[in-house]
């Protein structure tokens, strides 16, 4: 993608040599959209003179602003180091390491949110069956691949967050109705879930306190009661996702259990199967 600039580039209004040069024909930096709106720079293209390093990405920051970008991320080797002074200069921050690079992000549009680093990513889903036997599912807004693919709303834990409650949380924003927890019926651990990192996925029992829909536009494209049947025989329904909705109708699940002497309700979120009085 080329841009043919009239004036002197952003990044030092034309004083230096190389960016006269590059006033009269500029190559914006490689990118691909992620799934939420973001884009990722194509470190594997990046220039390695700092200078044109610089005033590249100088003048993509405001294509990709006016492009409805949200979060830019760059990842940069160490054969890349030398780059990492112009990024921040424009605004990029660290954002995690490792021993040969280094990942550095750049908000684009105010109040975009950035997941946090860390060795595991941790989520809840719950399993939302009514009296009716019809379950709350939706249908995300941004997904891979084309189509509709129905699966059981949830989402990332909160720091300082119980399962018990980021389920409730999730399937409250995500959909609009209010839930009760019931009991954890399985968990997913998943290696190479993001940043080359883990993900454990908690799947929760709920009883629905509420019927009336009212999702959440921004993440859900649709949100809608559906008869368990019907879900456990549609084709586009991942078979993970069926194997935990049985397994949410078949078993009462682990629910959360005080032990008396180890921790607190507060701290320390312990579940047991049928859990009654700590012996």
């Amino acid at each position: 993608m080329f841009q043919y600039m009239r004036s002197p580039c952003l990044a030092c209004h034309g004083k230096a040599p190389k960016c006269i040069l590059l006033a009269i024909h500029m190559e914006l930096l490689k990118s691909t959209p992620n799934q939420f709106s973001g884009l990722i720079i194509e470190p594997d293209a990046l220039p390695g003179d700092p200078e044109l390093f610089r005033a590249a990405l100088a003048a993509s920051i405001p294509i990709w602003r006016a492009q409805g970008a949200k979060v830019a991320w760059l990842e940069l080797g160490l054969a890349r180091a030398a780059l990492v002074p112009a990024a921040v200069g424009l605004g990029f921050v660290y954002h995690h390491a490792a021993a040969d690079r280094l990942q550095l992000t750049l908000t684009l549009i105010e109040g975009s949110h950035i997941p946090p680093y860390a060795s595991h990513y941790v989520g809840a889903g719950g399993a939302v069956i009514d009296t009716e036997r019809r379950l709350l599912v939706v249908c995300e807004r941004y997904r891979r691949g084309p189509g509709k693919h129905y699966k059981l709303p949830g989402g990332a834990l909160h720091e300082g967050e119980h399962i018990a409650e980021a389920v409730r949380r999730e399937i409250l924003e995500e959909t609009g109705i209010d839930t009760a927890f019931q009991g954890l019926v399985c968990f997913r651990h998943w290696h190479g879930y993001r940043h080359g990192k883990s993900d454990i996925y908690f799947v929760c029992r709920m009883r629905p306190l509420s019927s009336t829909i009212a999702f959440d536009t921004e993440e859900i494209a649709e949100c809608l009661w559906m008869p368990v049947d019907e879900f456990l025989g549609r084709e586009d329904v991942h078979a993970f996702n069926k194997r935990i909705v049985r397994a949410a109708l078949d078993s009462t699940g682990l629910v959360p259990t005080v032990i008396e002497g180890y921790g607190t309700p507060e701290t320390h979120e312990i579940m047991l199967p049928g859990a009654g009085p700590a012996r």
